[in-house]
């Protein structure tokens, strides 16, 4: 069997981590299998749903690595889930209802006082014809519910293990609002099953979709595919990551300078039993992985513990890989090696790169203790004009030592602060090789 996953956001915001942790599942089964992987956009919402969105959608997904074998929207196919919703009317599953949202919470609301689940009574099965009729008239069209079997909906989850729902412990599902907008529920099931999906890993707070959606592809003719939910991911301290999503969107990491690698790396492994551990590629990510490694605790995400990850990816990194960028900055291609060789150890980000070249370039700011200043100007004096060497530093310092007496950390720590402008960083021997002027108090 040809393994065939999707990843279906709504264009109506910006995809974030939680977005990635499903997105991320699927593609890795599929490319682990060699199977196909569906981006679908549910874009059945008009009035939320952009092309901004959907754009930038796709923009995240390719900065990430991601390659699909094509791109569906729901907005196209709204001709299929009419046909099945006319299908299930014939079937006798499939009923239109006029409750208010108000009439409904008064519902809920007196049967949680009675010690009874807080699930719609069906009372729009008992209307007759005319009662419809002036219902319709009164309030226009109302919505259409999947009338479920209320049995024991039964399918052994590929995280979670074997799951047995009460079907009489769920509402009858909203397929069709009252303006007539096919919602997910339904719209999912036509697709998967028209596109032979065959896995879908989705969030544990859709662990009830999932029953519903079981029946309704049932009651369509369709076996389900393999259904998996992982867990949802939690801040640091255990705390609901919701509220923190919109800092943690993929468009504001990338405009940060995560590195991709780093970010995948570190989300396919999370709320696994295995640790963490840097890949290469996508496909030594598909390679290492297993939905069996993981349970269903909730997941703590730290974007902190990231950050350490994208900057070992730079260290890594050779210069064929950043050799635009550092060209871009205006570094000569003879010193493009010696240059990066420098850089890539003392950034988090590749944007830093830019700091430590205006520094060879143009001279650092100097920071001098007002009891080195001094020591400092006799030391300046001393150092001939560029270009320099590997040796300038030992030379220079020799010279000074000589000159002032000045020894060990009093002697090497004020230059590499007039130097640089900065306490720690690259050997100092580096630096003088790739300074473009000489320093200036």
């Amino acid at each position: 069997m040809s393994v065939v996953t999707r990843f279906a956001p709504s264009p109506t915001g910006y995809l974030h981590i939680g977005n990635l942790r499903a997105a991320l599942f699927n593609f890795l089964i599929a490319r682990k299998a060699g199977g196909q992987f569906i981006l679908r956009l549910d874009d059945t919402d008009p009035e939320r749903s952009t092309t901004e969105y959907a754009d930038a959608i796709q923009t995240d997904l390719e900065w990430l690595g991601f390659e699909w074998d094509r791109v569906e929207r729901q907005s196209d196919r709204l001709d299929l889930y009419a046909a099945a919703a006319d299908e299930l009317r014939d079937k006798g599953r499939f009923y239109e209802a006029w409750e208010t949202p108000t009439e409904l919470d008064l519902k809920r609301k007196k049967q949680l006082n009675m010690g009874q689940p807080p699930v719609y009574d069906r009372a729009a099965l008992a209307l007759d014809a005319a009662a419809k009729d002036a219902l319709r008239t009164e309030r226009g069209q109302g919505v259409w519910r999947f009338k479920l079997d209320h049995e024991r909906i039964e399918w052994t989850d590929g995280i979670l293990g074997d799951l047995s729902i009460d079907a009489a412990s769920v509402s009858d599902p909203v397929l069709i609002r009252a303006d007539g907008q096919v919602l997910y529920t339904i719209a999912s099931v036509v697709d998967d099953t028209d596109m032979g999906v065959t896995h879908v890993v989705r969030g544990s707070d859709h662990v009830t979709n999932t029953a519903t959606q079981i029946q309704i592809m049932a009651a369509l003719g369709h076996d389900h595919p393999h259904f998996a939910h992982h867990s949802l991911l939690t801040g640091p301290a255990g705390e609901a990551l919701s509220k923190r999503l919109g800092t943690l969107s993929l468009r504001d990491l990338r405009g940060q300078g995560m590195e991709p690698m780093a970010l995948l790396s570190h989300m396919a492994r999370i709320g696994s039993s295995q640790p963490v551990m840097l890949a290469g590629s996508m496909d030594e990510l598909a390679e290492g992985f297993d939905l069996d490694h993981f349970g269903s605790a909730p997941t703590k995400f730290d974007i902190d513990d990231v950050w350490p990850l994208s900057a070992r990816v730079i260290h890594e990194m050779p210069l064929e890989a950043v050799a635009d960028e550092v060209a871009a900055l205006g570094v000569p291609q003879d010193l493009a090696p010696a240059f990066w060789d420098v850089a890539r150890a003392n950034i988090g980000t590749r944007a830093e790169m830019a700091d430590w070249w205006q520094l060879f370039r143009d001279g650092g700011s100097a920071l001098v203790d007002d009891e080195d200043r001094d020591f400092v100007a006799e030391a300046f004096a001393m150092l001939p004009d560029p270009p320099y060497s590997a040796e300038t530093w030992s030379h220079w310092t020799n010279a000074v030592k000589e000159a002032t007496g000045r020894k060990g950390k009093g002697l090497f720590m004020p230059l590499r602060k007039a130097v640089t402008g900065r306490e720690r960083g690259p050997e100092m021997a580096d630096v003088m090789r790739l300074l473009q002027v000489k320093p200036q108090l």
